[in-house]
């Protein structure tokens, strides 16, 4: 019996072993099984999975991540005219802004606007040779992040022309015509561009919209123009009030044959000036609160002629295209740079009011459940910074992640809804209170804004990460259902069974690392050893446990969206992971922040190896689900979140020394004088507060010592100065900290008559 096993195993081997004999015997069968179990792709779902590029995405996905690619990457650095206009303009309009008035104003100031037009801010990705700025996505992500740390609003309003809409398409697609004609007018603010895409039932899935054209002749005076004849109703359109030159996407029919045999061309972009007949558009929308211009756009048989499609009517039909490709780089970069400022912004404000507030005799930030929010504001903010300049990185190089970037905008919109709401409570009262010496309201009446466009994070997570990645940065899925569709039995054979090779690979590597803890892997650098280990095994534990869910699953896993949330969240926290541990490479590993990459890391392992616990918990197919811890997990979950003595690290490299960790963590943002309303005269208190510690000290060994008996600051220091325990330049120190300080802790009010009138 146990020769025949023997001789039925080897004949088997043999067959799989030549290819020829396989592809006549075994491949077939396999094939036709999993026709039905591979997930099926619609021409939309297509278009979408092709756009873009893989990167280090699909390094994840491999099971064995080349770390030293990562490593030799080269992000390309800002340039002597980025640097200048940053430090320049960037810096001119920060100034300019006032958030709270703008509230009140409902708008931007009219000299706002100017400045905008005049310094190019419409026109930063467009081309040098179309009158623009010429920057790249660094520099684009860096200035949204300055802005949006003064004022959302005013972010919002610089970001979206530089973002997915009529400058982008116009530059990857436009015609020379369209590109003579419009860019040099972006570019200088001449022209203002919105993109019409979402409807009252066509958002999330955008693909779905009923707006439509018609191709057609109609007499326009003396003359018989081809043109197109529209119908749409969007909303949610950001600067249509504003708009001079309206984006539209919409379905194009061609029902007499005009340009052609095809009658359904499909979704079609064209730009329609301000002034076309038929348009309607000028109303506004209220997202929030927030005073950014936003607002429906409508139109009922809207004839236009067909050289207002982007491209062209050779691009007639190329809509989907142009957007996924457009959006597959830019969701990288104006969502998760906006995320970056807040998160900066509730840092650097959280932890110096931790300094400047007292209470029960103490700064704040001696309390351990202050301490607890501070480290968790400074985790997120070290690994969404990283993850921001990373994949800023990648986009300059020439890349189009489409699915690191949807990483990007879900998991730092999130983090940015974490680290403000987490500053808030730190501030308490004067977080909540509404008016000009406030950091936090304006900012966290928008986090709404930021987790819903550009795809709302549900979605993301559930369907687009792990939906689009499984099948995009997979090193052979995308090759097996290409196969399946062209009937290429040829190419399945192939694509197959180097699948097949590659998950008996990851099962050793899961369970080998699984064993070891990752022992022998890839490390650059002693610090941050353990850290590389982990990511390296729970690389290898996703890879495998994507197959086991793909194959059992097969095309319902698109459905099961409490699984596809889980595998994002561990696809999104090995990339969130990757992005610390290339910062610190690129930093040099300094010893000052070697605890915020620690606690980042520790955090993003943690995530991974629970949401990966959560797939084999509930993969329906239990004994693949054993099989899959078996392999996956041998000794168990064993990763934890950062003990309290790292959490004590963290936040005492904010609050002490010489806050060069905290300048770092937060030297992105805008820093307003000293003596304005807010983080200004915040950070101009924490100096004056810091300059009295040592005085304090004096105070508080006397009256330790019984020198000196318990008081109010004020007169406490009086009686210091009287019994000799400080000097009057002490005493001078002390007053002023403490009259600084007393009225930072106060809040804004207003008379009836004033708050009635109050935005």
């Amino acid at each position: 019996m146990e020769t025949l096993a023997l001789l039925a195993g080897t004949a088997l081997a043999g067959v799989i072993g030549i290819a020829p004999l396989r592809r006549k015997l075994v491949t077939p069968p396999l094939m036709k099984m999993a026709a039905g179990m591979l997930p099926t792709i619609g021409d939309t779902e297509r278009i979408a999975l092709e756009a873009g590029s893989v990167w280090w995405d699909g390094e994840l996905f491999s099971g064995k991540p080349d770390w030293e690619k990562l490593l030799r990457f080269d992000i390309m650095p800002l340039s002597k005219a980025e640097k200048a206009f940053l430090e320049g303009p960037v810096e001119e309009l920060c100034a300019m802004l006032d958030d709270h008035q703008i509230a009140q104003d409902r708008d931007l100031t009219p000299a706002t606007w100017a400045f905008l037009k005049e310094k190019k801010f419409f026109g930063m990705i467009i081309p040098k040779e179309h009158g623009g700025l010429g920057f790249g996505a660094g520099m684009h992500s860096a200035v949204v992040t300055k802005i949006a740390s003064r004022s959302l609003a005013a972010a919002v309003t610089v970001m979206v022309p530089n973002s997915l809409g009529p400058g982008e398409l116009l530059i990857r697609y436009g015609t020379d015509a369209q590109k003579k004609h419009y860019l040099p007018r972006l570019a200088k603010g001449l022209e203002l561009p919105c993109f019409a895409l979402t409807e009252p039932n066509a958002g999330s899935d955008a693909a779905s919209g009923v707006s439509f054209g018609t191709v057609m002749k109609k007499k326009v005076g003396d003359k018989t123009m081809l043109g197109m004849e529209l119908t749409f109703n969007k909303r949610y359109i950001t600067l249509a009030p504003v708009a001079t030159v309206v984006g539209l996407a919409f379905r194009l029919y061609d029902p007499d044959g005009l340009l052609g045999s095809k009658k359904d061309l499909g979704i079609t972009c064209a730009l329609l000036p301000r002034d076309t007949k038929g348009l309607e558009i000028g109303e506004q929308h209220d997202p929030m609160g927030v005073p950014f211009k936003n607002g429906p756009v409508r139109g009922k048989k809207v004839f236009v002629p067909l050289d207002t499609i982007i491209g062209g009517p050779e691009r007639a039909g190329e809509g989907w295209k142009m957007l996924m490709e457009a959006l597959a780089a830019g969701r990288g970069i104006s969502l998760p740079s906006l995320s970056v400022g807040a998160a900066q912004l509730s840092l650097r404000a959280a932890s110096a009011y931790s300094v400047v507030r007292e209470q029960f005799g103490m700064p704040i930030g001696k309390f351990e459940g202050v301490r607890e929010r501070l480290a968790r504001i400074a985790s997120l903010t070290h690994m969404m910074n990283a993850a921001r300049v990373m994949t800023c990185g990648a986009i300059d190089a020439g890349e189009h992640p489409s699915v690191a970037s949807a990483v990007a905008k879900a998991y730092m919109t999130e983090g940015m809804r974490t680290s403000v709401n987490d500053a808030m409570d730190i501030v308490a009262g004067a977080a909540i209170c509404r008016g000009p010496r406030n950091m936090f309201a304006r900012g966290y009446n928008g986090i709404p804004i930021g987790i819903t466009v550009e795809g709302s994070n549900i979605l993301t997570r559930s369907l687009i990460v792990f939906g689009q990645g499984a099948i995009r940065c997979h090193p052979y899925l995308q090759d097996e259902v290409a196969a399946l569709a062209a009937r290429d039995l040829k190419a399945f054979d192939k694509a197959l069974f180097g699948h097949i090779i590659h998950i008996v690979k990851n099962s050793a590597r899961a369970f080998t690392m699984g064993l070891t803890g990752g022992l022998g892997s890839f490390a650059p650098h002693k610090s941050v050893r353990r850290h590389y280990r982990r990511m390296t095994r729970l690389s290898a534990a996703f890879a495998l446990l994507a197959d086991l869910g793909l194959i059992t699953l097969g095309g319902s896993l698109k459905r099961k969206e409490y699984l596809s949330g889980r595998y994002a969240d561990a696809l999104a926290y090995l990339y969130l992971g990757s992005a610390v541990l290339k910062q610190a490479h690129e930093r040099g590993y300094p010893a000052a922040e070697k605890p915020l990459t620690d606690m980042a890391m520790r955090q993003a392992t943690y995530e991974v190896e629970q949401a990966l616990m959560g797939v084999v918990r509930n993969l329906p197919n239990r004994p693949v689900a054993w099989l899959g811890r078996m392999l996956a997990f041998p000794l168990g979950a064993h990763y934890a979140l950062p003990e309290d003595r790292l959490t004590d690290k963290v936040v005492d490299s904010l609050l002490d020394g010489d806050l060069n960790v905290r300048n770092v963590l937060a030297g992105d943002i805008y820093l307003p004088d000293a003596k304005e309303e807010g983080l200004g005269k915040l950070e101009g208190v924490l100096v004056k507060v810091r300059a009295a510690a040592g005085v304090k000290r004096k105070i508080g060994a006397a009256l330790k010592d019984g020198t000196l008996k318990k008081a109010a600051p004020v007169a406490l220091a009086e009686a210091a100065l009287k019994a000799g325990v400080i000097t009057a330049k002490d005493h001078k120190v002390l007053v002023d900290a403490a009259v600084a300080a007393d009225d930072l802790v106060q809040v804004d009010y207003y008379s009836p008559e004033a708050y009635k009138k109050l935005r």
